[in-house]
């Protein structure tokens, strides 16, 4: 299939994603048996921010004071599909760029933008050289997986630059991937705060009430890491900071996959009604291989 849209909004709309369908393949509505076993032995931050955030990409929340589960609407998306299969990439070992054409073409519904909608039909696909939030949305298991931050930024490159090999996609890969491997190594606020800024020119010092007024709609890394980490550093718990993100209006899931990655790693734990909801909208198969992540690198 061929998709001629680069706005991942209208691809979205026209697959009926978020309509009232019941039909769509990737939404798994049951209760899962095992999801009680294994809500404190998963990594679900930025599976629950994508989730959680992906009713109000399209109905902007415009206050912290949202539902947030909305039934069948709220549903994991392109952001939870590739952080599981960059998770499975580090498990494994294997190809990365197979990995994730893989996961893509298995759940082919899940809402991608159009360039990466072509990649993942190619038979030797190439970076395009993107700059969107794809890379940061993804690369939450990088934050995990290593001892050093320079390992960290390595592998977060190299996660990044399979399809986003522009400087800004790789950027806000690193950005990220680097805020959560500073917040569950114990650092505080501040230090990832100047991390960030000093190594990556991020503005950070705005706060969410700020943003809110004029923000817009944005699907850049330079339009949406920023945004997100500020969410996170003016958040209280893991539940506020996925609040703080959504209610500034813009890539709502993605943007709730960023945060939630980093407030996940920096408050080590996410709220027990939000990872019930949460899994039960999980396949087993994406539940079996966050739990073995746990399982190998948080303990």
């Amino acid at each position: 299939m061929k998709i001629g849209h680069e706005n991942k909004r209208t691809f979205l709309k026209e697959f009926n994603l978020y309509g009232e369908s019941e039909t769509v393949p990737y939404l798994c509505s049951q209760i899962n048996s095992k999801n009680k076993l294994v809500m404190n032995d998963i990594l679900l931050g930025a599976i629950a921010g994508d989730v959680i955030g992906s009713y109000y990409e399209f109905i902007p929340a415009n206050t912290v004071d949202f539902e947030l589960f909305n039934g069948e609407s709220s549903r994991f998306t392109d952001d939870t599909v590739m952080t599981v299969a960059n998770a499975d990439w580090l498990l494994t070992g294997d190809s990365l760029l197979s990995v994730m054409q893989d996961y893509g073409n298995r759940y082919i519904t899940a809402g991608y933008g159009g360039m990466f909608f072509q990649w993942l039909q190619e038979y030797d696909p190439k970076p395009y050289n993107s700059f969107g939030n794809g890379s940061a949305m993804r690369v939450s298991p990088v934050g995990w997986a290593f001892d050093t931050l320079e390992e960290t930024l390595n592998a977060a490159k190299q996660s990044a630059e399979v399809t986003h090999n522009h400087l800004e996609g790789i950027k806000g890969a690193q950005a990220v991937a680097a805020a959560i491997y500073l917040a569950r190594t114990g650092k505080p606020k501040q230090e990832i705060k100047q991390y960030v800024e000093t190594n990556f020119g991020y503005d950070l010092n705005r706060t969410c009430d700020e943003i809110r007024k004029t923000y817009r709609f944005d699907e850049t890394c330079q339009g949406t890491v920023p945004e997100s980490i500020i969410a996170f550093l003016e958040s209280t718990d893991y539940e506020n900071a996925i609040r703080l993100t959504i209610s500034l209006n813009g890539d709502a899931d993605t943007m709730g996959a960023i945060t939630g990655g980093i407030a996940e790693a920096y408050y080590k734990e996410i709220p027990s009604h939000i990872k019930e909801e949460v899994l039960k909208r999980l396949p087993d198969e994406f539940i079996d291989v966050m739990k073995r992540f746990h399982e190998r690198y948080v303990g």
